[in-house]
């Protein structure tokens, strides 16, 4: 870690960024959109790296909704190239810095030459325990939740699973986030305030920051000013102040 990095009292283990804005970046420089998703993608590599020095030990990154399916065919693809050379890049990354890459969302749907990627990559750094990049790939939160009670109610069927003791914390583990900590901070670029679908059930408790900053501009010192903002504010978990300090 850099030795000038000053990492905030109260850190956050898990953050996680909805990052937005890559569009608009380009349409105010008069580019194309694509290009705001080339520049995103130099951000993503800023911010794997601006956690790594901060002591923030699981990143997760929404990269790819369901809904994004939607977009014209040619930014789609175009979209699916870029993710390609991501991995390409960062995969060397990831092992010299011992971070494990976990995918989440319905990623076999993505084209088969992006799958084998991911799965190289995942494969490649499973053994990593310290520290996680997720990536959220085709990935919705409504999807997920659907997902978890088919896979629950499956494992009920066969025994593995008794419906009456049925909580957050037996569910948790058919989720595609598994074994990940829940996020403590969601931080959503672009100045909108909303979570557009993206760990829903996860971020029920995690603090939220909001960064006017567009996607393709968010840098080291937007990442640390996120932090230190969370380390001001106090999670009470529905908890009077009261009863925090007693505890």
């Amino acid at each position: 870690m850099n030795s000038e990095t000053k990492q905030p009292v109260n850190l956050p283990k898990h953050v996680a960024i909805i990052m937005d804005g890559n569009g608009r970046w380009a349409q105010q420089r008069g580019l194309p959109r694509i290009e705001g998703h080339r520049r995103g993608a130099e951000a993503v590599k800023r911010t794997l790296q601006a956690a790594r020095d901060n002591g923030v030990r699981c990143l997760t990154l929404y990269a790819f909704s369901v809904e994004n399916w939607n977009r014209p065919k040619d930014e789609v693809d175009a979209l699916m190239d870029l993710l390609g050379n991501f991995l390409d890049e960062q995969l060397p990354e990831l092992l010299k810095r011992e971070i494990r890459l976990r995918v989440i969302g319905r990623y076999q749907e993505l084209p088969e030459k992006i799958q084998k990627r991911l799965r190289d990559a995942e494969a490649q750094t499973a053994h990593f325990t310290e520290y996680t990049a997720g990536l959220a790939l085709n990935y919705g939160s409504r999807t997920e939740i659907v997902d978890a009670v088919k896979s629950a109610a499956e494992a009920a069927r066969s025994g593995d699973l008794d419906l009456e003791t049925l909580d957050y914390d037996r569910l948790r583990p058919f989720l595609y986030t598994g074994e990940m900590p829940d996020p403590d901070l969601v931080i959503r670029t672009s100045g909108e305030c909303r979570l557009s679908n993206f760990l829903m059930l996860q971020a029920a408790y995690a603090e939220i920051y909001i960064s006017k900053v567009l996607w393709p501009d968010f840098d080291q010192k937007e990442f640390k000013a996120a932090l230190d903002d969370f380390a001001r504010r106090e999670r009470r978990y529905g908890k009077t102040t009261a009863q925090l300090t007693k505890s």
